[in-house]
């Protein structure tokens, strides 16, 4: 009976501690169950707050990033130029080298060929989708467009092809477009200068040595601004076919402009072959006309052959030479003095002081100045004047500036020489540069002489350029007019003049091409409301520049201390 009992007892005590077991084991499990939930809803919250905290960032990050976020390409964190900058003499920018990029298109990624020629035709409708069509049939790489700019690259993403490719390369970017345009060039699509001062100084413009140093030139852009816009005014005015200008300074020849019209936005890259598009300045070559009677007279008082109050006497109304005859456009008086003669700008007057040079003298004197001989300066694209046949009636011919060709800038650069004391600069576009030591070509006496008699040219009730009588600018000059040498139809209406005239600073040279009276222009002659009477450069030309000088005065003298390699002028006088 203990047996039994004891056997039940221990039976029964092992019975309790199994379900003891059992029911903890429940609870144990449940607790387990409910931590491992509790973890999942941690770990979601954790997963997805990372997702919100990764975009947060992200879309910080492209708010602050200022990189085009439509770009399908990769951009280099790092822009590296090829070619060096050119600025003006101020320090502003006329050409740099800028990312930019070519459209192309991959054949094997076009999923749609028809939807994307539509596309292609609705928004760009100058390309051609026929050319592309046959070349997607080729199924080979190639370019829709080169040298796309930010607007149309954006065009291109938006079409949403991911066919059209973005080729990365760095172009010449010109920033004032057609404002420079015959002087600074253009390169290829290898940026190598093809024209210009692009070509001229292609090698120094890639020296990696100096690419931090941009090319500095002598040009003023606020100047050229000015000057082209009143030129582009005047081809209007007077029906024009073509202009030029140039503004030089006389003691070291630095050019602060140049323009030449009809000019062209050099940064559409279009093949030019037209010649009215060449630079007139350096490239075209032009008989120059009455300009030629300041050389005469500057001869003649060099020579001690007169004075510029000689009398010359009886003076004919005509000179037969050979089977020509030498007339004046209007009627003078039969005794001139010699400075009257230019002031008048007599032919018939400079004749007879011409045979008084001789033409040894002439000769010696075109041998010295260069003026036949291509013309100095940093470009390539200059002209060759003609030679000289020195036959009969040729010393008599040159002497009014007709039998001669020579290139604006030449003749600028000699009116240079005959105000700044007689020396003979080289005409520069590079500013800073070395200057060699200039050749004399007349004596300060005689060069004082003519900037006296080159005032009265503009101041005289007689004198030719009346309308460049600007107050406060002391303003002379000698107009010309001529026809283009080997075309008789091509009219040249140029002026020269030089100011202040006490202190010749600078030079400014116009010429206007076949211009047309403009019989509704109303000029302010001398005080009396008058119409052009003739088609001739102190009507057309002299007007034009007395307006550039009005504007481009007040800068020129507030900027005048920075020309000083040479002459020290403090202010106009």
């Amino acid at each position: 009976m203990k047996k039994n009992f004891k056997k039940n007892k221990d039976i029964n005590q092992r019975s309790f501690y199994f379900e003891d077991y059992l029911e903890t084991n429940k609870k144990n499990k449940k607790l387990k169950e409910t931590h491992s939930f509790q973890d999942r809803i941690y770990l979601l919250f954790f997963f997805f707050f990372s997702l919100i905290l990764i975009f947060s960032i992200k879309i910080t990050h492209l708010s602050l990033n200022q990189k085009n976020i439509f770009s399908l390409e990769k951009q280099k964190t790092k822009f590296s130029l090829t070619r060096r900058d050119i600025v003006d003499r101020n320090g502003v920018i006329i050409s740099r080298n800028i990312n930019t990029f070519h459209a192309a298109i991959d054949p094997r990624l076009v999923k749609d060929k028809k939807n994307l020629l539509i596309k292609l035709r609705l928004n760009f409708p100058e390309l051609s989708t026929d050319e592309i069509k046959k070349k997607l049939n080729k199924k080979k790489y190639f370019r829709i467009k080169k040298r796309i700019n930010q607007e149309e690259k954006d065009r291109f993403w938006a079409l949403g092809e991911k066919a059209i490719k973005f080729e990365p390369f760095q172009a010449r970017m010109y920033t004032h477009g057609n404002l420079f345009s015959q002087i600074i060039g253009q390169v290829d699509y290898d940026n190598y200068g093809v024209s210009g001062l692009e070509k001229y100084f292609d090698r120094e413009l890639k020296n990696k040595n100096l690419l931090n140093q941009p090319l500095k030139l002598t040009l003023d852009s606020n100047i050229q601004h000015i000057i082209n816009k009143e030129l582009n005014s005047a081809v209007k005015t007077f029906n024009a076919t073509g202009a030029g200008a140039l503004l030089m300074n006389v003691n070291n020849g630095d050019i602060i402009s140049l323009v030449s019209l009809p000019n062209f936005n050099i940064n559409q890259r279009t093949n030019i072959t037209d010649k009215k598009f060449i630079n007139k300045i350096t490239k075209g070559v032009y008989e120059l006309g009455s300009i030629f009677k300041t050389f005469t007279i500057a001869l003649a008082l060099e020579h001690n052959l007169v004075d510029t109050k000689t009398i010359i006497e009886n003076i004919p109304k005509k000179i037969k030479c050979s089977i020509h005859e030498i007339t004046d456009m209007k009627e003078h008086p039969k005794n001139l003095s010699v400075e009257e003669i230019l002031v008048r700008s007599s032919n018939v007057g400079s004749v007879i002081l011409a045979k008084k040079i001789g033409e040894k003298n002439f000769k010696e004197f075109i041998k010295k100045t260069k003026l036949t001989k291509n013309p100095k300066i940093e470009l390539e694209e200059v002209g060759v004047p003609h030679q000289i046949k020195w036959n009969r009636c040729k010393l008599e011919t040159i002497s009014f500036g007709h039998g001669i060709t020579t290139t604006p800038l030449q003749a600028t650069a000699l009116y240079a020489a005959m105000s700044n004391g007689g020396k003979l600069i080289v005409p520069s576009l590079i500013k800073d540069r070395k200057i060699k030591k200039p050749s004399t070509i007349i004596s300060s006496d005689t060069s004082n002489k003519l900037s006296s008699i080159l005032r009265k040219v503009v101041s005289s009730n007689f004198g030719t350029a009346s309308l460049a009588d600007k107050e406060g600018y002391n303003v002379g000059g000698k107009t010309g007019t001529a026809e283009s040498y080997g075309d008789k139809k091509n009219r040249i209406n140029t002026f020269i003049s030089i100011f202040p005239t006490k202190k010749p600073n600078y030079t400014l040279f116009i010429m206007l091409e076949n211009p047309k009276i403009n019989t509704d222009l109303i000029y302010n002659y001398r005080g009396i409301k008058t119409k052009a009477p003739y088609n001739t450069s102190g009507w057309n030309s002299v007007y034009v520049a007395g307006k550039i000088i009005e504007k481009i005065g007040p800068i020129l003298a507030i900027n005048n201390k920075e020309f000083t390699n040479h002459h020290v002028v403090e202010k106009f006088n």
